[in-house]
């Protein structure tokens, strides 16, 4: 059997943790240049803004810069920094709680997304961890949504990254949430919640079918003053927006969600203010490389419950 060939290491290096954007030219095609294949491939950057580039050295080979007039070369490989729009700081720190040789564990704040996706590329933890602890390789081995706080776990090194993430793919990872939303003396809790739950591509909120359950939630009530409960969540399945979906299905959406029950008009891109009540507050697992029992635990608070009246102001996280 013929050997695939491995993509060759990129001549940029990361910028602010991001990677360049690497294309590979097709086999055989009719473009003359490499220019006149890369204006066809970026119809969205345009003619003028590959010429800029090409002019400036910003496009790269393996042999050095892109000479503007270079003939069309099959299966070359090229690399360059895509242009991202001004992305509004994410104004919270980004704790790390541990880090050694495998594995980095942060605790997230709310609003920060995990890894570069849409208009968030710079401002994402992984970005921020690749940049701030010179670890260039650093990948999530879970994600945990933007608008959710707390623990989230990456690894150091690309050949351990299957390790981790089948943790999470055979469910051996036990994860504990906290969040805050209504208290409603009729429930009887604890109980599990289970669900067929699909969530669309492109589609803001995800949806409940009748079908056989694929989702299980555990819901249990830790205390509630003032018409307000804490929770205890513990998912034991991980669809996107689970927890919130089963909340909401409850007659308890979790404060501060604007998806569930109701998709709200998307806030102004700098308005920090009534963050999502929810929490990844723990992770307990056995570590597939070293065999070492592991847990780890938040040091954030929700403040819709320690801080009830500064919640709807500046900040939150």
């Amino acid at each position: 059997m013929r050997r695939k060939n491995r993509r060759p290491a990129s001549p940029l290096p990361q910028r602010n943790g991001v990677d360049p954007v690497h294309l590979r030219l097709p086999l055989e095609g009719p473009w003359p240049t490499v220019r006149a294949y890369l204006v066809e491939r970026l119809p969205t950057v345009g003619a003028e803004r590959v010429d800029e580039a090409l002019r400036g050295r910003e496009i790269v080979g393996e042999e050095g810069p892109v000479a503007p007039e270079e003939p069309f070369r099959p299966g070359a490989h090229l690399w360059f920094y895509r242009d991202h729009p001004e992305e509004v700081h994410v104004p919270f720190e980004l704790v790390v709680l541990h880090r050694d040789e495998h594995l980095v564990v942060v605790d997230k704040p709310h609003f920060l997304a995990t890894t570069p996706r849409g208009r968030h590329v710079i401002e994402t933890a992984l970005s921020r961890l690749r940049h701030g602890l010179e670890l260039p390789a650093l990948s999530p081995a879970h994600r945990l949504d933007r608008l959710t706080a707390g623990l989230a776990m990456f690894v150091v090194r690309p050949e351990d990254r299957g390790a981790y993430q089948t943790l999470f793919r055979d469910r051996l990872v036990r994860k504990e949430y906290r969040a805050v939303a209504a208290y409603d003396p009729a429930l009887e809790l604890p109980r599990t919640v289970r669900s067929h739950i699909v969530k669309e591509r492109g589609v803001i909120a995800a949806r409940e079918l009748d079908a056989p359950p694929n989702s299980e939630s555990r819901v249990d009530l830790l205390t509630h003053r003032d018409g307000l409960g804490h929770y205890r969540l513990r998912p034991l399945s991980g669809r996107t927006h689970q927890l919130r979906l089963h909340m909401s299905g409850l007659g308890l959406p979790i404060l501060g969600d604007p998806v569930y029950p109701v998709v709200l008009p998307e806030p102004a891109p700098d308005d920090f203010r009534r963050p999502l009540q929810l929490l990844a507050s723990s992770v307990e697992f056995t570590d597939p490389l070293t065999g070492r029992e592991r847990y780890f635990e938040t040091r954030r608070t929700l403040r819709a419950w320690t801080d009830p009246d500064g919640w709807a102001g500046e900040g939150g996280s």
